[in-house]
């Protein structure tokens, strides 16, 4: 099957349509766009240039992809980009906005589903087989790992990150890293547990859960101050499996601080 492109639809000479590519009523498709095989763009889809979607994605109805940011630090002279991977579903009314900052780029990973009204902006890093449910919104240079999952209308502040397989609660907002493996709600935000289903279905096997999670309750409930039970837990290095490892790493590259336990 070639492309297809409905009558109504405005696509630029300029943009790449790789095969089988399905452009849906109404769509606009800017110059310097990239759209890979299979993608499907249904009703009212806007692409904006220095934009790339890989292959067999499907995006619904009234979503915009690569508007410039909501930045006063941006200039309309800057050439940045918003890239989309592999096997995304973006649903209805969307926004993912360019990076601001010449070259920079607003990332989306493989796998992704991406429901109604969700905001990502500029500079975002979204990870892989990430879940992000109704009315989401990501502040700039938030970072999110893989296999994670937000409920409705969560908010995350700007240069937030949230660590792999993590949980975020609906209706809760963000201002400090979430570290990998946690569930987190509450107001304000506190780590409630790990996400055991997560951990289960991405292959983590029951020992491994049982040692992050001791890992974790001597982090911050052997009676120490967090950072001297931090530094304690760097001398034991020997004794981690990589999934600790990734989380003390985690922990160093924080420049908000760290969400607390709140059990």
């Amino acid at each position: 099957m070639s492309v297809q492109i409905h009558p109504s639809a405005i696509v630029s000479k300029k943009a790449e349509l790789g095969e089988n590519v399905i452009i849906g009523p109404y769509c606009i498709i800017d110059d310097d766009v990239k759209i890979g095989d299979g993608t499907f763009l249904r009703a009212f889809v806007t692409i904006k240039k220095y934009t790339t979607i890989g292959a067999n994605c499907n995006i619904y109805e009234y979503t915009a992809i690569g508007n410039e940011p909501q930045d006063h630090g941006f200039s309309s002279d800057e050439i940045t980009y918003v890239i989309i991977g592999d096997n995304n579903l973006i649903r209805e009314n969307v926004t993912i906005n360019r990076a601001t900052g010449q070259g920079n780029a607003t990332r989306v990973g493989n796998d992704c589903f991406i429901m109604d009204a969700v905001h990502l902006a500029h500079n975002v890093q979204i990870g892989n087989n990430v879940t992000i449910a109704n009315k989401v919104g990501l502040a700039g240079y938030a970072q999110v790992g893989d296999h994670v999952v937000f409920g409705g209308m969560a908010g995350v502040h700007q240069f937030v990150r949230i660590g792999d397989y993590c949980m975020i609660g609906g209706l809760f907002r963000v201002v400090k890293d979430v570290p990998p493996y946690t569930l987190a709600s509450g107001e304000p935000l506190r780590l409630t547990g790990l996400n055991r289903v997560g951990l289960e279905r991405g292959g983590i096997n029951e020992e491994k859960r049982r040692k992050i999670y001791n890992f974790y309750r001597n982090l911050y409930k052997s009676g120490k101050l967090f950072t001297e039970a931090l530094k304690e837990a760097k001398t034991q290095k020997n004794d981690y499996i990589p999934e600790i490892q990734h989380i003390i790493d985690f922990y160093d590259g924080s420049q908000r601080g760290v969400t607390f336990w709140g059990l």
